[in-house]
Parts: structure tokens; C-alpha cells; sequence
């Protein structure tokens, strides 16, 4: 019985939203698990290949594993072979794709029907926060918060015809490294505006687009990183300069510009800076799905 798995790309924060708003992208790492013997063969093509370790140390695998204890279950055994399109370390999510991945394998291998609220708590106990792993868990727009140690995470539609265009630098950015250079204190001012323009950017996702260029206003996270990424904040002023709703995605250094019918179109973007890659993407509506079969 082999086990495949798609699970998206996710954008966190969308600007003032930090640490709470995610998007699921369709941009897709694609999992096959097929149990048996006694140890674990790896096997990784695309991003992360040649650089992430091929044993019980990989993400995927401490996922599944993780997931196959809170099932109350052991498979001693098995091959997985990873197809991965997300880039690693850009602020896209593939951390979360792995954990969420891996923990949706486990829900497969054991013929368990998959518990999307379950996986975003397993998820953020692996991830340490919510926020991207509850996107690529439950598709479309997510709000993720935690209760004492539990992540938790409510789905919303986004707007139809909502679109991204994701800005790549080849460059690296560690989520510890960017979470580093964040003050302990904001001032109340900041902290207020942001919370007023986090409400409104859940107006603009759902149903009011043309709001998205004052909705993705942030004071709490991004200008304090630009040490970390010079160039993903001046493409998002030069982007913003020119009316597209630009934002660092997640920890960076991505340049997500948000666009939908009646406001500014994504597609209308121009092109990468030398260097850097363009992704033209729309909004995953499902998150992770598993599918179990005969090999």
C-alpha cells in the first residue's frame, strides 16, 4: 500500500497579520511513502536535494513518525521519495509542507481518515507556531492562534479570482535569523495600527480586494528585518511605490504582491529583479491531501 501526498507552498503574516494570517499557494511538494522492511530509505529531488540529511533526521520523517505515535501506530519500515517545488529558506512554507506532509503520510499508512484540526495542533508542536502549518493543513485563507500550548486555526474563502505573484531571491533567510532582530517592545501606536489593518486585511481577502494596498500596511515585523534582507525590502517600496500590495512572505525574504478582481492585479506585477525568480500562483483551496493505494 503506498501512500502519496500534495501539500502547498503557504505565505505567512501577509504583512500585518504576523504570526497569525496564512495562504495557502498552489505551488505543490509531492510525497510517496511505501512501508516495509525495518529502516527508513530517503530518496529527495529538487530543493533540498544533495543537502538535507536522508535518514530519521529528515523533516518528513520525524513527521510521520510523530503522527504515527499520536495515531497509536508503528510502521518500522519504509521508503520515501520527495518531489519537491518549494523553495527552502525563502519564506514559502516548506517547513510546514514537510511537518504537514509527513504528518498526513501517517494518517494514510494507517487507513485513518485524515483530521485536518488534529494535524494543525501536531503541526504546531513540531513547527513552534501556526501559522504557515495551518494554511498548508487546511487550504484558502487561514487565522491561527494558540491556547496555552495548543495551535489551533479557523479556514476562511478568500475571494474568487484572489492571486499572488511570488518574488525569489536565490539568497536565504533562516526564520531564527529573522525572528532575532525583532524588538521585544513595539510602541502602542504601532501595535494598534496594525491591529486595525490586520482586521481589515481579513475584509480584503474574502470580499473586498480593493482594500488590499491599505490592509497589507505593517509597523510590527518587516522593517525591523531589513538588516537580514536589504533587497526584499527595497523591491517591497519600490512595489508599494507604484500601488501593488507587496509584502515580505513569512520570515523572507520572498516578495509576495497580493492581487483581486476590482482591486490591483498580481499578473500586472513586473518582472523579477536580475537574479531572482517569479511565481505566478493562485490560492490552494484544500491544503494537504492524502491519497492511499495499492503499489
Amino acid at each position: 500500500m503506498t501512500v502519496r501526498v500534495r501539500v502547498p507552498a503557504t505565505s505567512a503574516n501577509l504583512g500585518p497579520g504576523f504570526d497569525a494570517f496564512g495562504l495557502a499557494l498552489t505551488l505543490y511538494d509531492e510525497l510517496t511513502v511505501t512501508p516495509g522492511g525495518s529502516g527508513v530509505t530517503v530518496e529527495v529531488v529538487g530543493p533540498g536535494e544533495g543537502e538535507v540529511a536522508l535518514d530519521e533526521s529528515h523533516l518528513v520523517v520525524r513527521a510521520i513518525r510523530a503522527g504515527l505515535e499520536s495515531l497509536g501506530a508503528a510502521v518500522p519500515g519504509f521508503t520515501l521519495r520527495c518531489e519537491n517545488r518549494i523553495p527552502h529558506g525563502r519564506g514559502l512554507g516548506s517547513s510546514s509542507a514537510a511537518i504537514v506532509g509527513g504528518l498526513a503520510a501517517s494518517y494514510g499508512l494507517t487507513g485513518t481518515p485524515l483530521d485536518r484540526d488534529q494535524v494543525v495542533s501536531l503541526a504546531h508542536q513540531l513547527e513552534g507556531h501556526p501559522d504557515n502549518v495551518a494554511a498548508s493543513a487546511l487550504g484558502g485563507f487561514t487565522i491561527a492562534w494558540t491556547e496555552g500550548d495548543a495551535g489551533r486555526a479557523v479556514r476562511l474563502e478568500p475571494v474568487e479570482g484572489l492571486s499572488a505573484v511570488a518574488y525569489v531571491p536565490q539568497t536565504r533567510v533562516l526564520t531564527k535569523a529573522a525572528r532575532g532582530l525583532l524588538p521585544d517592545v513595539v510602541p502602542h501606536g504601532d501595535a494598534a495600527a496594525n491591529a486595525g489593518k490586520a482586521a481589515l486585511l481579513v475584509a480584503a481577502l474574502t470580499n473586498r480586494p480593493d482594500l488590499l494596498m491599505t490592509a497589507t500596511e505593517d509597523r510590527l515585523h518587516q522593517e525591523y528585518r531589513e538588516p537580514a534582507m536589504p533587497e526584499s525590502l527595497a523591491l517591497v517600496q519600490k512595489l508599494r511605490g507604484s500601488g501593488l500590495p507587496a509584502v515580505i512572505s513569512g520570515a523572507g525574504p520572498t516578495v509576495l504582491v497580493l492581487g483581486g478582481p476590482g482591486g490591483t492585479s498580481a499578473a500586472s506585477a513586473p518582472e523579477p529583479p536580475d537574479g531572482w525568480s517569479r511565481y505566478d500562483l493562485g490560492i490552494d483551496p484544500v491544503g494537504v491531501q492524502v491519497w492511499s493505494g495499492a503499489v
